[in-house]
């Protein structure tokens, strides 16, 4: 995969010459913006370009690679070309996430939930994650539903809950599937009542989700361009924060429109405050708060 074998050594590529990153012309960058666009529906504006920039070099440096074309040339090269890609997509997407990131948007979700199993005491709640990242988000929701669960005087055991989480980098999964998370990870953001039911603390200081919690969690690469009707199902709940920013006002509908196909009747989905304006659908309604951001599926009448 290295673009040329006389740069396999480390103190070669770290003397790759800096030019050849450091100028991108109009045309390479129109080229990789489509190339992204193209693999997952991001929109690169140029005042990112910077961004792609230094991203492009980082790995360029590692691989041995000169110039843009020499990089472009192994993505598009078959099976290496896609395991590359799967390396650089991680480099270009942003994993900034957080336990309990937007404690409004879940105090919905707790509430969804509670009433859904006070009206259906019998019922399973089944939520999906939407560009999980590295897991935080996903516990969050799972701590929460089995808080839900508790308060409404249930059994975890006796009510089934359980959460997919989907991403499209896999280092991403890999790390969420692990569920260790740094000190700061957790001490910052997590009660310390919650950090004793659901966190088990590790001889090297980290904490490690309790296994009868990640049990509730499965996490797996999707893109959501390419959405798995096998892995989603049909869910209750929809939690989708930080990800549309990434696309283009008509690309955003056309991923919410897709999401919105595998909600039950009476399904909530979560968006990201101000990350969607203008979007009808039929059988969606939005509802009225004034910090979250969030449409019910609407029951259809016999």
């Amino acid at each position: 995969m290295v673009c040329d074998e006389k740069h396999k050594s480390l103190d070669v590529v770290n003397q790759v010459d800096q030019s050849c990153t450091a100028n991108m012309s109009q045309h390479e960058f129109d080229l990789w913006s489509s190339l992204l666009q193209k693999r997952t529906g991001m929109v690169l504006p140029v005042q990112r370009k910077s961004f792609l920039v230094t991203n492009l070099g980082l790995r360029m440096k590692e691989l041995g690679c000169r110039t843009y074309q020499e990089y472009y040339d192994i993505l598009s090269s078959g099976m290496d070309g896609e395991l590359e890609w799967k390396f650089l997509i991680d480099r270009l997407t942003v994993h900034e996430t957080r336990f309990f990131r937007h404690p409004a948007s879940l105090k919905v979700v707790r509430d969804h939930v509670l009433e859904r199993i006070r009206n259906r005491p019998e019922t399973s709640v089944h939520l999906w994650s939407v560009a999980c990242s590295t897991g935080e988000e996903a516990y969050s929701l799972a701590i929460t539903v089995d808080q839900a669960l508790q308060q409404a005087g249930r059994d975890a055991q006796e009510n089934y809950f359980s959460v997919v989480a989907t991403d499209i980098s896999l280092p991403s999964i890999k790390t969420a599937r692990e569920a260790k998370f740094k000190e700061r990870q957790v001490l910052n953001h997590v009660s310390l009542e919650w950090l004793e039911k659901y966190f088990d603390r590790l001889e090297d200081g980290r904490f490690q989700v309790v296994e009868k919690l990640r049990r509730r969690v499965c996490f797996t690469p999707m893109n959501i361009l390419a959405i798995v009707p096998e892995v989603v199902g049909e869910v209750d709940v929809i939690y989708c924060q930080n990800l549309l920013i990434y696309f283009d006002r008509a690309k955003r509908f056309e991923i919410v429109d897709e999401m919105a196909r595998y909600l039950r009747p009476g399904g909530l989905l979560i968006l990201g405050a101000g990350e969607l304006l203008g979007w009808d659908h039929p059988e969606m309604k939005k509802l009225g708060f004034s910090d979250v951001l969030a449409y019910k599926r609407q029951v259809k009448r016999a």
